[in-house]
């Protein structure tokens, strides 16, 4: 069944989808690129504050064995010489500490924005299962792991093998240097090495990265069901907003039948039109109340008949009213004209009616 719903996710994540899963820590994540930083930030470490943090313990520990005679044997005494030398030392590397921890973060963070997620933390019986852990022991993911592993120590020993040789004759010598003569040719050859492995692991890393990315992003793919549920869920179920649509629409209806009675003049298509105006002394401008088409028009003339609202048949004048005037809205003004000659008709009407 699951095998199923991942065949049919064939279609490309929502916005929502890729948040949902940074909030749940499910995040593109390759290894090789936090490597490649945190050897990187080694490399630099290396060629900048080598010489720095050599100085500083060299004299550190120089003066320790030039006055070990002085160094009282006590215990508080050793516990205080045990403290300065972890002071001096900590000082010696702690801006190169600081910059490993920094390009571990880093390397990280240039993969994904910082996420604070809990859901890697839940008990799993997947985690401690040992089925699972079979599973995922031989899986097509563990062997293609494995056999990375095994293309880059082969690359890697390649140029190292590839470096070194030629510094051969040099190495035999290392024997008989001094210490600091060692020491260059070590970090000479160390920088060396490091550079050759971070433009190879740059490569790794690029390669790798697109590959988790790519995994990453078929994960979260989402079947037509899915998209369809997660628009219900966004958007609202389309059943509930037709029904609720009509609830308003029935409301409306309502209103505007029991606004008819109070209009001023019905005006006319005669059949297929009919818009409910009302216009009272003060108003700007005559409002409309109601209006419709065939069955609705039909039911406001119904209404005005009942209640002796005056009905004036203007075909051009109701389509145009119909099409540019909302409820409980003012007529345009392009249509003062021809409403103030039909209101001014149905008052004349009515004063003619009070005389006789």
């Amino acid at each position: 069944m699951a095998d199923e719903q991942d065949s049919d996710r064939s279609e490309d994540p929502s916005a929502k989808r890729l948040d949902d899963a940074l909030e749940r820590g499910d995040v593109v994540k390759s290894q090789e690129v936090s490597t490649w930083f945190v050897l990187g930030g080694g490399a630099l470490m290396l060629a900048a504050f080598s010489g720095s943090m050599s100085g500083g313990l060299t004299t550190t520990l120089r003066g320790l064995v030039a006055n070990a005679h002085q160094i009282p044997v006590d215990g508080r005494g050793l516990v205080a010489v045990a403290g300065r030398i972890e002071r001096e030392v900590l000082a010696a590397i702690g801006i190169p500490l600081g910059l490993l921890v920094l390009a571990a973060v880093a390397g990280n963070m240039i993969q994904h924005r910082l996420v604070w997620s809990t859901d890697s933390l839940k008990p799993k019986f997947s985690k401690i299962s040992p089925l699972a852990g079979l599973k995922r022991l031989f899986s097509v993911q563990a062997v293609a792991n494995f056999v990375k592993g095994l293309v880059k120590i082969a690359v890697l020993g390649a140029v190292m093998i590839a470096l070194l040789w030629p510094q051969r004759h040099r190495l035999d010598t290392l024997v008989s240097t001094d210490i600091l003569g060692s020491l260059l040719l070590t970090r000479s050859l160390a920088l060396d090495m490091l550079g050759a492995v971070i433009a190879i692991l740059f490569l790794v890393a690029a390669m790798d990265y697109f590959h988790q990315y790519r995994q990453w992003f078929e994960r979260q793919k989402m079947s037509m069901r899915e998209l369809k549920e997660e628009f219900k869920q966004s958007e609202g179920d389309p059943m509930i907003k037709g029904k609720i649509r009509q609830l308003r629409q029935q409301r409306m209806r309502k209103r505007m039948m029991a606004a008819v009675p109070k209009a001023s003049v019905i005006i006319t298509n005669p059949t297929h039109y009919a818009i409910a105006l009302q216009y009272e002394k003060g108003m700007e401008a005559p409002i409309c109340v109601a209006k419709g088409v065939d069955l609705m028009a039909l039911k406001i003339r119904e209404i005005a008949a009942k209640h002796s609202v005056p009905i004036v048949e203007n075909p051009p004048l109701a389509r145009a009213l119909h099409a540019t005037v909302e409820i409980d809205g003012e007529i345009p003004t392009a249509h003062y004209k021809a409403v103030a000659e039909v209101i001014g008709y149905v008052m004349k009407l009515r004063r003619a009616a009070g005389r006789g």
